[in-house]
């Protein structure tokens, strides 16, 4: 579907010249409309937040795979919840969420999207684990992964916010701000998902060896064949 027939699909009839307008000004059909799809459900999207994408799509799927899989516990935390579109979609299959954003104006987003979705989720203000308490099950992230001096589409720069995309130290800097205190947020055993950008696979194992140089962890391609899931299974029977 091309931006011009989703704008005619799910836009305002009696806005759409003026959409068209704004379309043409470079501005997301996604911004334009103020919602979008995301695993089933229905998301509000503003500038505050990035806009949902496939590929997390398909981490949510993993993610839930794996928690079936290796019969992980339903408390999971979402840092860096943005749009709340993992959380939320985690809450609606059972799961007792809390989502993290250091963005206020994010997090006001999120919890209007969980509202909608008739979740309840615990949202915390917090630069990731800050005023992060208790243990999960699941510690799910999309953190902002781009180099600072990566090129980018023009779209995506333009509109979306930058501290939702971009980090410091070739893109790895919240990765290495997560492993290095995940431990004490663990349960017995813990699964950790990451997005990740798509020639990051070396430098994430790389990563998180320094703080599980143990555990079992692995990398998964996105439907278009490209690096982009990381996971790491920790079982704390193990560490000790």
């Amino acid at each position: 579907m091309t931006d011009l027939e989703y704008l005619k699909k799910y836009g305002n009839p009696e806005d759409l010249e003026k959409n068209v307008l704004q379309l043409k000004k470079g501005i997301p059909v996604q911004y334009i409309v103020g919602n979008v799809s995301f695993y089933g459900i229905n998301l509000k999207v503003t500038k505050d937040v990035l806009i949902p994408r496939f590929e997390t799509e398909e981490l949510v799927e993993k993610v839930l795979y794996y928690q079936s899989k290796y019969q992980l516990g339903k408390k999971c935390i979402d840092l860096g919840t943005g749009s709340g579109c993992i959380a939320i979609t985690l809450a609606t299959r059972g799961n007792n969420v809390t989502a993290v954003d250091i963005s206020k104006k994010a997090l006001e987003v999120a919890k209007n999207n969980a509202e909608d979705n008739n979740v309840d989720i615990q949202f915390i203000e917090s630069d990731f684990w800050k005023n992060v308490e208790g243990t999960y099950d699941v510690i799910v992230s999309n953190p902002p992964y781009i180099a600072e001096d990566e090129e980018i589409m023009e779209i995506v720069k333009n509109n979306e916010p930058s501290s939702a995309l971009f980090a410091k130290d070739e893109g790895m800097a919240c990765y290495q701000t997560i492993l290095k205190d995940a431990l004490k947020y663990c349960q017995e055993r813990t699964l950790i998902a990451f997005e990740i950008g798509a020639s990051q696979r070396e430098k994430i194992i790389s990563l998180a060896r320094q703080y599980f140089p143990k555990e079992k962890m692995w990398v998964e391609k996105d439907l278009q064949q490209r690096d982009r899931f990381f996971f790491l299974l920790i079982e704390r029977t193990y560490l000790n």
